[in-house]
């Protein structure tokens, strides 16, 4: 299946472990939709703009650190503050006792820890019309 989806994915704040999101990125390219990977340590605001360049029709971040209701809530406010009116998506090392506080915060879908990486395939392949 081919489409035309750009997913931006990205490492925010100071975590240093990016293998899951390589392997992710893998799976949605086999998938045919486009990705970028930003690399590690990126500030929300980096995200952003880097989003704004690809084009990006929805970024993924990817937090292992326990930071992400902290960066959640940023992402967030900054996608407001910069107008970017684009889904944005956090997995990783998430509780599920925090997935539904991720979604009042603004993410369209939050994986937790030991989601499968084809689930968030299948999550990409059945959300096309809402992204």
């Amino acid at each position: 299946m081919r489409t035309e989806m750009k997913i931006l994915l990205s490492k925010p704040g100071l975590d240093g472990h990016d293998v899951g999101v390589k392997v992710l990125a893998h799976a949605l390219i086999e998938a045919g939709y486009q990705v970028k990977y930003t690399g590690l340590r990126k500030s929300i605001e980096d995200i952003i703009t880097i989003a704004k360049e690809f084009q990006a029709d929805v970024i993924g971040l990817s937090i292992l650190s326990g930071t992400h209701l902290i960066l959640c809530e940023k992402m967030s406010i900054e996608m407001k503050n910069h107008h970017l009116n684009i889904p944005w998506v956090v997995g990783g090392n998430i509780p599920a006792r925090d997935i539904e506080k991720l979604l009042q915060i603004g993410a369209s879908a939050a994986f937790a820890t030991g989601t499968k990486v084809q689930e968030v395939v299948k999550y990409f392949e059945e959300s096309k019309v809402r992204i």
